[in-house]
């Protein structure tokens, strides 16, 4: 029986830059690194199908021309992928500003997402971009956010709002990603609660990555949002089973992208990332998640049918030591993850 080849296995660009290339951190990897590894990785005559991007420098300018996007879009097809999802630089170090922030803050990130839209149709008319959105986040930490919830999560949707238009304009759309990091985005029901006051389905919604959705059950910067206690015993994995459903169940109808990603349940931070849910290697042996069993929360429906709502799929290895991220045997092993839950949670066309 031939397998699955559906949802699509995309691999990430983002994690040779977030973290990296800061004074004391390690160097940025180059986009043509991860390219090789990506087209090199293999399993069972299995192949990665695409990648998703990071839009900007030093891998692709978010304000490069539509000549310069041609080129790039060639380059990459030269190694046999495609192109998914975007990570759009919205914060205020990248060009952009908060997303609850003053008008000319707000100005700057609506400007960026725009920017990532218009190359999102540039690379789609090209025609080697059948898949993805373009991710965002509210730019913005913990701290300010809790200064004034209310007021501030009312901001940042009508900043989302506003970027759900453009992006509308554009053929886009956007996904929001939760992390305990981003004020407004750090717990469950925050995240919830912002998508349903921006009121755009479809148009934006939540890019699930498994290592940031699971610290969720455990409430880290959000107490009050917390579904597993402080003590929690990992070798109850029922008790995760249910913590992490819940989280799926409120979730999933918002999902619009999808991120494999292993955590040991412990928060990370590298150069100047702000600490978040910790991406392990695959066969890391702290990893909390079953990753095959827990990819089906987000993409089967509460009653275990194939909601077939990612056309592609990304594994996210953010914020990986460059001696991993550069050993091609890494990329093989994270292929096999995902040729499994593409095997147990995917369809033939």
């Amino acid at each position: 029986m031939e397998r699955n080849n559906y949802p699509r296995l995309h691999n990430a660009t983002w994690p040779g830059v977030v973290g990296k290339g800061t004074p004391g951190g390690e160097p940025i990897i180059g986009l043509d690194t991860l390219l090789k590894l990506t087209a090199g990785a293999e399993h069972e005559g299995q192949k990665f199908d695409g990648i998703d991007l990071w839009l900007a420098d030093p891998h692709i300018s978010i304000d490069s021309s539509q000549d310069d996007i041609k080129r790039v879009a060639d380059h990459i097809a030269s190694f046999g992928l495609k192109v998914g999802s975007f990570v759009a630089p919205i914060w205020g170090g990248a060009g952009g500003g908060s997303a609850m922030g003053d008008d000319e803050e707000v100005g700057r990130f609506l400007s960026q997402v725009e920017k990532a839209c218009r190359i999102g149709r540039w690379m789609r008319d090209i025609g080697i971009r059948p898949s993805g959105g373009v991710r965002i986040d509210s730019s913005v930490g913990v701290g300010p956010w809790d200064a004034d919830p209310e007021s501030n999560t009312r901001r940042i949707a009508e900043t989302f709002r506003a970027a759900g238009k453009i992006a509308q304009e554009h053929g886009e759309f956007l996904v929001a990603e939760g992390e305990i990091c981003w004020g407004g985005m750090h717990s469950w029901r925050e995240n919830v609660k912002l998508l349903e006051m921006v009121g755009m389905p479809g148009v934006v919604g939540y890019q699930a990555d498994m290592a940031h959705s699971m610290l969720f059950v455990l409430g880290a910067n959000a107490e009050k949002d917390r579904l597993l206690p402080a003590d929690f015993d990992w070798s109850d994995t029922a008790a995760l089973d249910a913590a992490y459903k819940k989280v799926a169940d409120a979730l999933r109808p918002w999902t619009l992208d999808f991120h494999l990603a292993q955590n040991d349940g412990t928060t990370f931070g590298s150069g100047d990332h702000e600490k978040t849910g910790r991406h392990c290697q695959i066969d890391d042996p702290n990893g909390r998640l079953d990753v095959t069993k827990h990819a089906g929360y987000w993409l089967r429906d509460a009653a275990g049918n194939l909601t077939k709502r990612m056309r592609h799929i990304c594994w996210d290895g953010c914020m990986f030591p460059n001696a991993v991220m550069e050993r091609q045997e890494t990329w093989n092993k994270v292929l096999g993850a995902m040729v499994a839950v593409r095997d147990a949670h995917g369809w033939r066309e």
